[in-house]
């Protein structure tokens, strides 16, 4: 999806958003442009009565203060996303200066406790979770003993209450989210350390498999050129280039065979694991149940365009569906998702070529109503020449 919902309305980066953000790190928190008008939303509720009631009074310097206090109130609530930049010390203290106001406004111009929800809110998305239980709480305490004060307890509470409730519900939506935030930050770090790991088995293959043999090539050649360069005994040194010619071939097979060990791929367990991911991503996946009908030697190549435009699926269609055919020597890749032109990728042109090399081909086209269809044909390859027939002849000697 190439911008999220919450990106379209001004909450920017979703990690940075819902999660506690690094100390100085570029762009952290809701969109700094967006967010300042798409809060007038939110605060139109509070602004206008209370604006209606000030209005009502003469211009005094104490009701100046209560302007200030009120609108000053809802510019904290507009701007907060400029402390996200910040280190924790900054953020911290500007929640509870949230709080601060927002009691204020209660107590000075006697509005509604739910304005409450404007500081909880912000508390929320800018400290821990221990922090927030401990600031939210109390200042709801705070809260209690304020109505309680005046006077207008039983009126309000109700309103109070649902402070509460909301701001519980974000509270543990905004923990959800982070735990999301710390999975996929942990699957990256498990992508790269496997990654680093095959390399490591990778490099560790090929030494044990080709350092004794590139030793040995290197013995072996010094000591055919220094046969024919002190003795000139023709005959021992090309023995010695022979050796040295089949421990090259030698080593040659023994990396094919780790390089395609690393490289081979089934169609059938592709189309389990192809099956497993698209269910996981929550994709309606139609998939045949069995490769009987491909032909073996076909089953390799198919699995690597399988792969690919299952991954591709998964990571740029946003398709709800998949459907996937296969036949003796062709299949098909089908997804619903919401590409409208077709983008010569990396990964089209690598299987482009695997295809290629054993004689196929891949398309890639554009579905009427959206989405990619991916097309996999190998020829059948052409029949050997008949053997000629021999006609059995009857034993001599027989009548």
């Amino acid at each position: 999806m190439a911008e999220s919902e919450s990106h379209k309305f001004g909450l920017g980066n979703r990690e940075t958003w819902w999660a506690d953000p690094p100390r100085g790190r570029d762009g952290g928190g809701p969109d700094k442009v967006r967010w300042p008008i798409f809060s007038i939303v939110f605060t139109l509720p509070f602004l206008i009565p209370v604006t209606k009631s000030l209005l009502a009074h003469p211009v005094t310097p104490a009701v100046v203060v209560l302007w200030v206090l009120v609108y000053g109130y809802a510019a904290s609530y507009a701007f907060f996303p400029m402390v996200f930049d910040h280190g924790r010390p900054a953020r911290f203290a500007y929640g509870i200066g949230m709080l601060v106001l927002g009691l204020a406004v209660v107590t000075a111009v006697h509005a509604n406790p739910f304005v409450m929800l404007y500081g909880t809110a912000v508390m929320v998305f800018l400290v821990a979770p221990v922090w927030v239980v401990i600031l939210d709480g109390g200042a709801l305490v705070v809260a209690v003993g304020i109505l309680l004060l005046t006077g207008r307890f039983a009126d309000d509470y109700g309103d109070l209450i649902t402070v509460a409730s909301v701001t519980l519900a974000m509270f543990f939506m905004s923990s959800l989210i982070r735990a999301v935030r710390h999975l996929e930050q942990a699957n990256k770090e498990i992508a790269t350390l496997a990654v680093a790991n095959e390399r490591e088995r990778l490099a560790r293959d090929l030494h044990d498999l080709l350092g004794h043999s590139l030793t040995t090539i290197t013995v072996k050649a010094g000591l055919a050129r220094r046969v024919l360069e002190s003795a000139g005994d023709i005959p021992r040194a090309v023995e010695e280039i022979r050796e040295v010619e089949s421990l090259t071939r030698s080593a040659l097979s023994d990396v094919r065979a780790t390089v395609s060990a690393n490289r081979e791929v089934s169609l059938s367990v592709e189309l389990v694991g192809a099956r497993a991911a698209l269910r996981a991503a929550e994709i309606d996946a139609d998939l045949p149940h069995a490769v009987d009908n491909v032909r073996p030697e076909f089953q390799n190549p198919f699995g690597y365009v399988l792969r690919e435009a299952v991954t591709n699926v998964l990571r740029h269609s946003g398709a709800k569906r998949v459907r996937v055919r296969l036949g003796e020597n062709w299949l098909e890749v089908e997804d619903d998702g919401r590409a409208t032109e077709l983008v010569q990728g990396n990964g089209l042109r690598g299987l482009a070529e695997r295809l290629e090399a054993v004689g196929g081909t891949v398309r890639a086209s554009v579905r009427p109503g959206g989405g990619l269809l991916v097309r996999a044909e190998i020829p059948h390859p052409e029949p050997s020449p008949a053997a000629p027939a021999v006609r059995a002849e009857p034993a001599g000697g027989l009548a």
